[in-house]
């Protein structure tokens, strides 16, 4: 839920339950833009799921990968980066084995290379110690991906998936996206009640340092007034839809990481077992250094506003 909430108008979705046999929920056959009200639909969806069944990883990753192939086939896709974030509680215990299974995401990535220019980043969690470690290990390996453990007592699973988008955070950092901004589609303000705004964002990063390092994120809200008064649109018209749609997919972010900076996220989300083994324990700039003698919390907390 907490990942579908994170996604803009600009980004397309697709959610996919699976047991003994997989199912995309909405009973849609491709992606569908992430708009307020779709995400809410998706949202209680998930939140209606009931767990039963065996554990098909095979149809379930088939699904995925048939929905994104007739997103892209239908031109409907929002034409950048592609995600896959695979979650089992269970082992294999229906339809083709592992062997198949990771032949399968190998093959139908290749594809989406190949055939349509397109590259998948997968990213596989395994929750809980009865979960498999090997298969998603495996795929996560072997596709440039991220894999994930997440511990039945102390494991946060909202956290943990926060690698997902610390991925694209690093890769925004590199050459080629200065200036990039994301618009979130028109909602309701709380305060004042039934006011219409909007909030725009960029990523902020240490460039001092090799490759340039996370931070956080700066955003500022607005109200729509201005925009509907120079363009003549509603806020909540269509047409003012896909102007946010065009401001947030104006460039697609190039994410260009190397395999080192790679395991350095591996080992960030789930230490060393998560690593693939490529850099020797060595992850310049992707791990923070705490400042010696210096306190993580801040010293004034009124420094950045203009009252107390």
């Amino acid at each position: 839920v907490t990942i579908v909430e994170t996604l803009t108008v600009a980004d397309r979705i697709a959610v996919i339950s699976f047991s003994d046999r997989a199912t995309q929920i909405g009973g849609y056959s491709s992606l569908i833009r992430a708009t307020n009200e779709n995400k809410k639909r998706l949202i209680k969806a998930i939140k209606d799921l009931d767990a039963n069944g065996s554990t098909n990883f095979y149809d379930a990753f088939e699904t995925a990968f048939d929905a994104l192939e007739n997103t892209i086939k239908r031109e409907i896709t929002s034409g950048c980066n592609v995600a896959v974030l695979f979650m089992t509680d269970g082992q294999i215990s229906q339809g083709p084995g592992a062997n198949e299974v990771i032949n399968l995401v190998n093959d139908r990535t290749e594809r989406l290379a190949t055939d349509f220019s397109r590259k998948t980043t997968l990213f596989t969690f395994s929750l809980g110690y009865a979960a498999d470690h090997t298969v998603t290990r495996t795929i996560a390996c072997s596709t440039n991906g991220i894999w994930t453990p997440v511990d039945d007592l102390t494991g946060d699973l909202v956290t943990t998936m926060s690698s997902y988008y610390k991925l694209f955070a690093v890769g925004l950092g590199e050459g080629g996206n200065d200036d990039f901004t994301v618009w979130v589609e028109p909602y309701e303000f709380n305060n004042p009640a039934g006011k219409i705004g909007t909030t725009v964002s960029a990523p902020v990063y240490d460039r001092s340092v090799k490759p340039p390092l996370f931070l956080g994120v700066v955003a500022i809200d607005m109200y729509m007034d201005a925009f509907e008064q120079v363009l003549g649109e509603g806020s909540t018209s269509s047409s003012m839809l896909q102007r946010f749609v065009q401001l947030s997919t104006a460039r697609c972010p190039k994410l260009g990481l190397t395999e080192c900076e790679l395991d350095g996220l591996r080992f960030l989300g789930g230490g060393e077992q998560a690593t693939c083994g490529v850099c020797n324990g060595t992850y310049a700039g992707i791990v923070p250094e705490k400042c010696p003698f210096q306190s993580d919390l801040p010293n004034n907390l009124w420094h950045n506003t203009d009252s107390k």
